[in-house]
């Protein structure tokens, strides 16, 4: 990374260890997700809050620009007390209405100038801060096995926070690095930061809301590489299958299935939410993961199905840890996957289901069971089932050992990445766990939908 880079000019003015904790590498969806959910923000909080009008610092990569985005800038510049964005020439926006706006101000970057490799969103107002900063990784930074073959596969030296002396420091910084090109605008912007910083409102901004619409976004930042031919056959598929989905879902059959998993979790006391708490952060990796809506659903249904293979386990197997359970236990729990595959065999219209179920215990280097599967061989939605089912675990306390904090429950997976689990699953948990540790979102206890049958009361306790 450029020495002169914004990031690394945050570092230099930041004590040393006030880096902000988010600084690591994301894949772009990621940050593409978080730049709109912050400028999805702008809108919120100014409509709610007038006196809320920011300062919005953007810079875009040379190539980079979508015309897409500049009409959402349309938007974001007439809720913005002022719009700075500095963008190589033929970027589009002089001839785009949002380069009209009398609050909108464009810097026409050098093609030589560090800053055109640099795609950054800070956002400065009386009420709140926040700031996304992203530094592409250059093509000697990637491993050799790890060059990016397509657009979701870049990469990005990036960072986002909340914290104002962060985002102040940065705003300084940009604003500098811009100065060359119009000194009287640099004056103008400093002049409104300074007037954000010493009016502070007293009306509090709730920025925890905006963590929880990333994932939507996700699947949004994908659209434009979808052709009109590719969105009809989708959109063919989507419909004939949510049809059978639902015609499923009153099936006595799926419901038997259903009530027999409920009764696993049952069994378990030291872990009775399981079912539900590894379908709903499965379907948040799968939204995270941009996977067709038919995915999801069968990704869900498999996480409330994961157990049923230990509808017939023994009792000591719910409650010691597999490492500590006998010969006899250790031979149901580690076919467990194999044995809901067969329970699930009996309904032809779960074949996508009894797949996910039948392969969650395969491992990335091809160690696991029951077919030795490896790497991109596993199924996608199995490699989630098994990382998302295997952390939630080591949350609950089991036998002697205690529940791990997420944190921890996380360092015991990444211990795993590459052998076990998909390192790339692994780096979309670890935001998750990230976001939830500093209060910005919940993890999810219960998936989006879930089937009547899975909410009645047992009918009578299970032993």
């Amino acid at each position: 990374m450029d020495s002169n880079s914004t990031l690394n000019q945050l570092k230099a003015a930041l004590p040393p260890g006030q880096m902000p904790s988010s600084y690591r590498v994301y894949f772009k969806s990621t940050l593409i997700a978080l730049c709109h959910a912050l400028e999805d923000h702008i809108l919120k909080s100014t409509a709610q809050h007038p006196a809320q009008e920011p300062l919005v610092l953007v810079t875009f990569q040379e190539g980079k620009w979508y015309m897409q985005e500049a009409d959402r800038y349309l938007s974001i510049a007439q809720n913005s007390a002022a719009v700075a964005i500095a963008a190589c020439a033929d970027s589009g926006f002089e001839q785009h209405p949002t380069g009209q706006l009398d609050n909108v101000s464009l810097i026409e970057l050098s093609r030589d100038d560090s800053l055109a490799n640099e795609w950054n969103l800070i956002i400065v107002a009386p009420g709140y801060t926040a700031m996304v900063l992203c530094h592409e990784l250059s093509p000697e930074e990637y491993q050799a096995d790890t060059q990016p073959r397509n657009d979701v596969e870049r990469k990005f030296y990036g960072l986002w926070t909340f914290d104002r002396a962060a985002v102040e420091a940065t705003a300084t910084i940009l604003i500098e690095r811009m100065r060359p090109y119009n000194a009287a605008l640099a004056d103008r912007l400093t002049a409104l930061q300074q007037q954000m910083s010493t009016s502070p409102d007293s009306i509090p901004i709730d920025l925890t809301s905006v963590v929880s619409r990333i994932v939507n976004y996700l699947q949004d930042s994908q659209e434009h590489l979808i052709t009109a031919s590719r969105q009809a056959q989708e959109l063919w598929e989507l419909e004939g299958h949510a049809l059978r989905v639902n015609r499923n879902m009153t099936a006595n059959k799926l419901q038997a299935f259903l009530r027999m998993a409920q009764r696993v979790d049952e069994r378990d006391q030291d872990n009775p939410l399981a079912s539900l708490q590894v379908a709903a952060l499965a379907e948040t990796l799968g939204q995270i993961l941009d996977l067709p809506t038919i995915r999801l659903r069968r990704l869900r249904l498999a996480g409330l199905l994961f157990r049923i293979g230990l509808a017939e386990a023994p009792l000591e197997v719910f409650k010691q840890p597999a490492s500590q359970l006998r010969e006899s236990e250790l031979v149901t729990w580690n076919n467990r996957a194999y044995l809901g595959g067969q329970l699930l065999g009996a309904m032809a219209e779960l074949e996508p289901v009894r797949l996910i179920v039948s392969h969650q215990l395969e491992n990335w280097d091809g160690s696991g069971r029951p077919d030795g599967l490896r790497g991109e061989a596993i199924p996608l939605e199995s490699r989630i089932l098994q990382l998302v089912a295997h952390f939630q675990e080591l949350t609950q306390a089991r036998g002697d050992r205690p529940a791990l904090s997420l944190s921890d429950a996380l360092n015991k997976c990444l211990q795993h990445s590459g052998t076990r689990f998909d390192p790339t699953l692994l780096e979309h948990l670890s935001t998750i766990v990230r976001l939830t540790e500093i209060g910005m979102m919940q993890l999810p206890e219960r998936p989006s939908q879930l089937p009547k049958v899975w909410l009645e009361e047992s009918l009578s306790p299970v032993n």
